[in-house]
């Protein structure tokens, strides 16, 4: 059918129409397979592919149909359709169906073509019985007799062959056939027993060289990990040495090889062989001959002049060859004395050495061999060679006797020279040795060493000289001096405050004297005391460097020496040390209070006697803080001071002391002050405002409680006939309605403030304000009098405390005046 579209898309389908394509050659037939064979003939047997045309056999109204002429032991194919006036429908699903073949006859049983060690290869022939076109099939069955199975199928098919893997090697296998034709089975074939061949071996493992000469060595190696499965092995060692090749064969697993050439290198390797095959050979193993152990040399000569300390030997090697290669050689010396020993001297790779640290005058047996890696060879020629005659040789140590802590003797042995007579020696001597001095220099052997100190390391050494030179120091001796007592003691000296005051006993400059000195050299000993002494008198103090002598006169001077003492006695008295203890401090004086006020207050203190007062006198005064404790508010020379900026009607204390040169004084007893109450501060001028009728009201500002008191206030009234302030209220309020008051006559107001205290029921009066002026006029309509009224401020009116002060300047200004012409006329 077909579909029309146009611009994507798509018109209805066409009508289906069916056609038949035509007939084609068959299909290639499957590969011919071997039916049967005899020692002449071989029957051979095909398939075709199969036909997958069906041909028609039936069409009717039944439901069952039996099909004819078949072959027996082949699968059919059918499928079914319906078919009616409409049309046909489609085909059912395809279904096979096999017709029954003949009973095949007993299988005959396999036959082994070959075995490998894991595998076996078996054929088997087509029963007689069957026509050539059944399907005949072959069920091959295996039994494992060492697992204990009974027979399992390793194979079933149409094949006449079967390569039966996976088995193990070196085991016996028993194989049965059975034929199948259809639905029917024949009986088990007779059984073939076979087994699979071992397999070849794994290569020999650790080989191993040992025993290596210069003309053999000897290998050894372990069995392979895997024989196989055949415990007999054979082993290949195979020797190669550059293009020529050896082979060795047999059981053992080691092998000599001997006659071999000396500094050679060979590889070898390493394979084994069983009946199932030979072995991978194992990796390379090479081994290199050793080398011949070197022959003698010629004796060691002399090379340039012989000296007293060292010389230089020179030698010819052995002869060349293989062993003279990579050749080391050892030098040999031994002293003529008796009992000496042969030391080695020189081991290395040249024929020549400088052999040192030689005594002069001395001879000396020599003798060299070489060496190699295989060892050493003989001893050359010994020859004896002299040195020469040179400086004298190392003295032995010096002996020190101690004498006393500051004396020392040193001896020594005299010294044989070498060949050469000893012109002098040289001792030299320290604390250590980078402190060395030389300190003798001589022919004598004994030296007094004095002005040492006591308790102290030395040490000493000592050279031999002859013309040839200096010889070498001797071991270092060494000595310690005695203990002794103490050292002069130094640093004494008095201090203004003692290093290590205690509470429990106060210090004073007047009777106490506070000592400190430096600490002395002990001498070896361990210090144990300090006398002090102070004219008759002894005063032992401990292991300290300070001191305090109390009970003492105030005023009055000391001579004073110490020295330290240890445990081998005490040392030398210091120089004299001249002191002076302080007069008495002052004593306290007397607190007073001049002026008292409700913020501040004013103190002064003073002697009951002028005796008692000095210039330099300087006064503390303290005061107790909110935490109970007393801090300085005033140090100076001043007998007054005045304290600001005070809580009012609280309570103070107080205390002071005196100070001068002689030291602090005492404290005083403890003084209570309290502060005044503070007074109302000055109200302004009051406000006026006239009422109907003759009355007016007056009203003034208020002031809130002062510490819990309250405050009250007094009006006062002037005007009129009288000539006096009128009181015409008091109370709390802060207003007040005036009547009865005459028209057009001055009146003037004036209000001041009263604390009412609530502890002492006092009333403390504050200071009038300004006054405030009116006057009542007649008028129809009540008006307010506040125009009228004249305001008197602080700064018009003067009060009475601000004409005292006016009075106080002008009578100042007047005495200065007149002091000034006075100083003229003068």
């Amino acid at each position: 059918m077909y579909v029309t579209v146009c611009n994507s898309v798509k018109g209805p389908s066409s009508d289906a129409r069916a056609f038949t394509t035509h007939s084609a050659p068959p299909d290639t037939p499957l590969p011919p397979r071997l039916s049967h064979r005899t020692k002449s003939s071989l029957t051979l047997q095909w398939k075709g592919k199969k036909n997958s045309i069906f041909r028609e056999y039936y069409v009717g109204h039944q439901r069952h149909c039996k099909v004819m002429r078949l072959y027996p032991a082949v699968g059919y194919t059918f499928r079914v359709a319906a078919l009616n006036d409409i049309g046909t429908s489609g085909f059912s699903t395809e279904v096979v169906f096999y017709t029954t073949g003949s009973l095949p006859q007993t299988s005959l049983p396999p036959w082994l073509v070959q075995a490998g060690p894991s595998w076996v290869t078996l054929e088997w022939m087509r029963p007689n019985s069957c026509s050539t076109e059944e399907v005949v099939t072959y069920t091959l069955e295996m039994q494992d007799e060492t697992k204990g199975l009974d027979f399992q199928a390793v194979y079933s098919g149409l094949e006449l062959n079967r390569n039966v893997e996976s088995l193990r090697r070196n085991t016996q296998y028993k194989f049965r056939l059975i034929t199948c034709s259809g639905e029917w089975h024949s009986a088990p074939s007779s059984l073939l027993v076979c087994k699979t061949t071992p397999d070849r071996p794994g290569p020999p493992v650790n080989p191993a060289v040992n025993t290596v000469t210069y003309h053999s060595f000897c290998v050894t190696w372990e069995p392979p990990q895997d024989d196989g499965g055949s415990g007999v092995l054979t082993y290949v060692l195979e020797i190669s040495e550059g293009n020529s090749e050896g082979v060795s064969e047999g059981p053992e697993r080691k092998h000599l090889c001997e006659d071999r050439k000396p500094a050679t290198s060979y590889s070898l390797r390493l394979s084994c062989v069983n009946v199932g095959g030979q072995s991978q050979c194992s990796d390379d193993l090479t081994v290199c001959t050793h080398i011949p152990p070197p022959g003698r040399c010629q004796p060691p000569i002399i090379v340039g002049n012989v000296k007293h300390k060292e010389m230089t030997l020179q030698w010819d090697g052995p002869l060349c060859g293989e062993e003279s290669e990579n050749v080391e050689f050892s030098l040999e010396m031994c002293a003529m004395e008796e009992g000496s020993e042969p030391t080695e001297v020189y081991c290395g790779c040249k024929a020549e050495c400088t052999v040192g640290n030689l005594l002069p005058g001395t001879t000396y047996r020599f003798q060299v061999r070489a060496a190699n890696s295989a060892g050493y060879g003989p001893y050359s020629e010994s020859v004896e060679i002299s040195t020469a005659a040179g400086p004298p040789g190392q003295c032995r140590p010096p002996a020190i006797n101690v004498m006393s802590h500051t004396c020392a003797d040193v001896t020594w042995e005299n010294k044989e020279s070498s060949g050469i007579d000893i012109s002098e020696y040289r001792l030299d001597w320290g604390r250590d040795l980078d402190s060395l001095e030389l300190v003798y220099s001589g022919t004598e052997t004994y030296f007094q060493i004095s002005n040492l100190e006591a308790s102290t390391d030395y040490c000493c050494r000592l050279q031999a000289v002859n013309q040839a030179g200096a010889g070498p120091y001797s071991d270092l001796v060494t000595c310690r001096t005695p203990a002794a007592a103490p050292d002069v003691v130094s640093g004494f000296c008095l201090v203004d405050h003692p290093l290590n005051p205690t509470e429990s006993e106060p210090f004073s400059h007047s009777t106490c004297l506070a000592l400190t000195w430096d600490e002395p050299r002990c001498n070896g000993a361990e210090m144990t005391s300090y006398s002090i002494s102070m004219g008759d008198s002894i005063i032992t103090a401990g292991n300290v460097t300070c001191h305090i002598i109390r009970d003492l006169l105030p005023d009055s001077e000391y001579s004073l020496q110490i020295r330290a003492e240890n445990e081998m006695g005490p040392g030398p008295f210091s120089q004299t040390l001249t002191v002076r203890t302080r007069p008495l401090p002052p004593s306290p004086p007397r607190l007073e209070c001049a002026a008292v006020g409700p913020q501040s207050l004013k103190l002064r203190w003073g002697f009951s006697s002028r005796s008692q007062l000095t210039d330099d006198t300087t006064y503390v005064l303290q005061m107790e803080d909110r935490n109970q404790r007393f801090v300085v508010v005033y140090r100076g020379p001043s007998h007054t001071f005045k304290l600001q900026r005070l809580s009012e009607s609280s309570r103070y204390r107080f205390r002071i002391q005196a100070v001068s040169e002689a030291g602090e004084g005492p404290f005083s007893e403890t003084y209570t002050i309290c502060t005044t109450k503070s007074l109302p501060q000055t109200l302004k001028a009051p406000r006026v405002v006239q009422l109907k009728g003759n009355a007016c009201e007056v009203t003034w500002e208020s002031i809130p409680p002062m510490r819990g008191d309250r405050i009250s206030y007094v009006l006062q009234v002037l005007g009129g006939r009288g000539s006096d302030y009128k009181q015409v209220y008091k109370g709390d309020e802060t207003s007040f309605q005036l009547s009865g008051l005459q028209w057009n006559t001055d009146y003037r107001v004036r209000v001041f403030a009263c604390r009412r205290c609530a502890d002492t029921l006092q009333e403390l009066w504050g200071s009038f304000g300004p006054s405030a002026h009116f006057n009542l006029r007649r008028s129809d309509a009540t008006l307010a009098v506040e125009a009228d009224v004249t305001r008197v401020s602080m700064g018009n009116t003067l009060t009475d405390e601000q004409f005292a002060g006016l009075m106080v300047f002008g009578v100042a200004s007047l005495s200065v005046l007149m002091a000034f012409l006075l100083q003229l006329l003068i």
